[in-house]
């Protein structure tokens, strides 16, 4: 008789790794408690001798609460006012009054030009106009007596309009050569120096008003009859990762786009630290027709057809019992559902546990929730309430 050696490379198991156990336990421990909110039942007919026991389930209580579709869209910051500041004149440059990014606000003389020669005139004039009337002042009462002739003092009056018109204009040139903030806000970077030579439109530099600052964002034109000013948005940017920037949008663009049947809206976002700047890219969070209502989570919603149902914790002599309402849906938004008909606020939405559930069935509840609470913690709560009912009679 011949006695077979098995190979040791065949037979060969490495012992279970006690690690993989102790990722396992907690895995089987919510599969169970899973398990438990349809088995439970059946066990406690079975054991009973046929009779139902109540199905252990987890609901939400409805209550009315806020709720607006949301429309995403990309948009470009623009500071509220901003420009270019140019000069108008080719001119010599005496003084510049400010460095870069300085704030800077409406009226302060930024950059000074030469005026040596608009000043000469301008005095030269206001002589002139003085002299001018000087002389209508002395031929005045002389035309009175008749001791001179009315074109006489008809012409130095001439002379001194000419001489106000005149210092008038002087006056506007030397305006040209004097460059001031049109507005509060920040200048950005210098481009000119003392001692340059300004010429017409060369920029010699910018201003922004960043106080507010607008966002235009465009979306499609099917939400033109609710795209409306007062709307709230939220708006965030890659340069600010977790910021949540809230503004309200202040206008609509008259014109829908005819290639990209898009239409602009315009937002405003109050910026007191400056944090923002014109040009950022931001995406955009519009809330579309906020209202109140009713909302039930996704899993609580079971649908038959064209139809949908949920089932709601009703009362039969003092004991919770399944009834199978059909009710009407609106918009989806994560993770829940809006609710047009069918419920109303206080009645209690079964979420998990509808697995062979038929109208009447006797119910408990084992956990209530409230929409922040981790599906983890409230199959822990089902774990517990019908671990704890095993000893029962």
């Amino acid at each position: 008789m011949h006695t077979r050696r098995r190979s040791s490379a065949g037979a060969h198991c490495s012992p279970p790794r006690p690690e993989r156990h102790a990722l396992a336990r907690p895995l089987l421990r919510l599969l169970l408690a899973a398990m438990a909110l349809t088995a439970s039942p059946w066990l406690a007919a079975q054991q009973g001798g046929g009779a139902q026991a109540p199905t252990p389930v987890i609901v939400t209580e409805l209550a009315g609460q806020a709720f607006s579709e949301t429309v995403e869209a990309l948009g470009t910051l623009r500071a509220n006012e901003s420009v270019n500041l140019t000069s108008t004149v080719t001119e010599l440059v005496t003084a510049v009054n400010f460095d870069d990014g300085q704030r800077v606000k409406k009226g302060d003389v930024l950059i000074a030009m030469d005026t040596s020669e608009e000043r000469a005139e301008l005095a030269e004039q206001r002589s002139f106009l003085d002299e001018a009337q000087r002389q209508v002042d002395r031929l005045a009462p002389l035309v009175k007596r008749g001791a001179a002739s009315e074109s006489t003092i008809d012409t130095k009056r001439r002379e001194a309009q000419g001489a106000r018109a005149r210092i008038k204009a002087i006056e506007s040139r030397i305006a040209k050569r004097i460059i001031k903030a049109p507005f509060n806000g920040v200048v950005g970077l210098r481009n000119i120096s003392v001692g340059a030579l300004a010429q017409p439109g060369a920029e010699l530099t910018t201003i922004d008003d960043d106080a507010v600052m607008k966002l235009d964002f465009a979306v499609p034109s099917v939400f033109v009859a609710t795209l409306k000013p007062g709307l709230s948005i939220e708006a965030e940017s890659a340069a600010y990762p977790g910021r949540v920037f809230k503004g309200t949008v202040s206008s609509v663009s008259s014109r829908i786009d005819p290639v990209t049947r898009s239409i602009v809206a315009r937002a405003l976002i109050d910026n007191p630290k400056g944090e923002l700047r014109p040009g950022l890219l931001m995406r955009v969070e519009l809330q579309k027709s906020p209202r109140q209502a009713l909302v039930v989570p996704e899993e609580a919603v079971v649908p038959v057809g064209n139809e949908n149902f949920v089932w709601i914790v009703a009362d039969k002599d003092g004991q919770a019992v399944a009834e199978r309402r059909t009710v009407t849906l609106g918009t989806r938004q994560f993770g829940g559902v809006e609710v047009l008909s069918g419920l109303s606020p206080g009645e209690r939405v079964v979420t998990h546990g509808t697995l062979r559930m038929r109208p009447g069935a006797p119910l408990t509840i084992t956990a209530v929730e409230h929409g922040d609470e981790p599906l983890e913690s409230l199959l822990r709560q089902t774990s517990a309430t019908t671990g704890a009912g095993k000893g029962r009679p």
